[in-house]
């Protein structure tokens, strides 16, 4: 079973990847939220429908941290498969500006 994050809108981040419900992800977003992956800034919409929404991505998370803004999670999708990953969020007014994940 899933830790659920204590910051109510990586949980809601975290609830909208495992429902595949794209418009409850980016309701969760900043409009100008960014991302990166492994360090690189990457194009937002992008990547997360490549690597989330058409790839059917779910995360199982391991660990919460920094008030349930930082995450250890087993993260799988049908593109690359099953990879333990990391995510660190910034979150300002309830919604989320930045994510940064990668392979733990």
């Amino acid at each position: 079973m899933s830790v659920i994050p204590a910051d109510p809108a990586v949980a809601a981040f975290v609830s909208a990847v495992n429902g595949g419900n794209r418009d409850a992800f980016f309701a969760v977003l900043a409009p100008d939220a960014t991302m990166s992956d492994d360090g690189s800034e990457r194009d937002l919409a992008g990547w997360v429908d490549k690597e989330i929404f058409s790839a059917d991505g779910r995360m199982d998370i391991e660990t919460a941290s920094d008030e349930g803004r930082a995450l250890t999670a087993t993260f799988t999708n049908a593109t690359y498969g099953t990879m333990r990953t990391r995510w660190a969020f910034t979150v300002a007014d309830g919604r989320i500006t930045h994510f940064e994940t990668g392979q733990a």
